[in-house]
């Protein structure tokens, strides 16, 4: 086995937590700034996020690339942690750890990633109860009932006001 093998995948592995690391930055920023409701501060953050999407794409293809040499070295090609356990096991070792590290900051990643989600989600249903209270001027009308609709309309909606 070429001795670069763990070198290429420390490499790898090296770049990875470094983007991931800085993602989970990112997201916890992005997470501060939806509670402020900055926009400003939101929309500044395209660039970044752009930045760091890249860099994971070339994380992507950096691993691909190393699987379709494992492959044609007939190595383990299904992933880079099966790629890691063909080398010898003093090579290996410290591949393991920083494979094993690096599932738990995608783990992270997804939880932070859900939280920011759930947060958007909550923001828009607050921003949809805030346009009915505007629409309907503040007076919701029954939705079950025998009796005459609410004689109350909304001046958002209503060409009569």
């Amino acid at each position: 086995m070429d001795t670069t093998w763990d070198d290429e995948i420390g490499g790898l592995l090296h770049e990875l937590a470094a983007v991931q690391g800085e993602l989970l930055g990112l997201l916890d920023e992005k997470r501060r700034l939806l509670v402020k409701t900055d926009l400003v501060g939101l929309a500044a953050m395209h660039d970044r996020e752009q930045a760091i999407v890249g860099r994971l794409q070339s994380c992507h293809e950096r691993r691909a690339q190393l699987l379709v040499q494992a492959q044609a070295d007939a190595l383990p090609a299904d992933s880079i942690r099966s790629l890691a356990a063909a080398l010898p096991v003093e090579r290996a070792k410290p591949l393991r750890a920083q494979l094993v590290e690096s599932g738990a900051r995608w783990r992270l990643l997804q939880h932070q990633c859900l939280a920011n989600w759930v947060l958007a989600q909550r923001s828009i249903v607050h921003l949809a109860q805030l346009l009915e209270i505007i629409a309907t001027g503040g007076k919701p009308r029954p939705t079950y009932g025998n009796g005459p609709p609410s004689g109350q309309q909304g001046a958002l909606l209503d060409q009569a006001a």
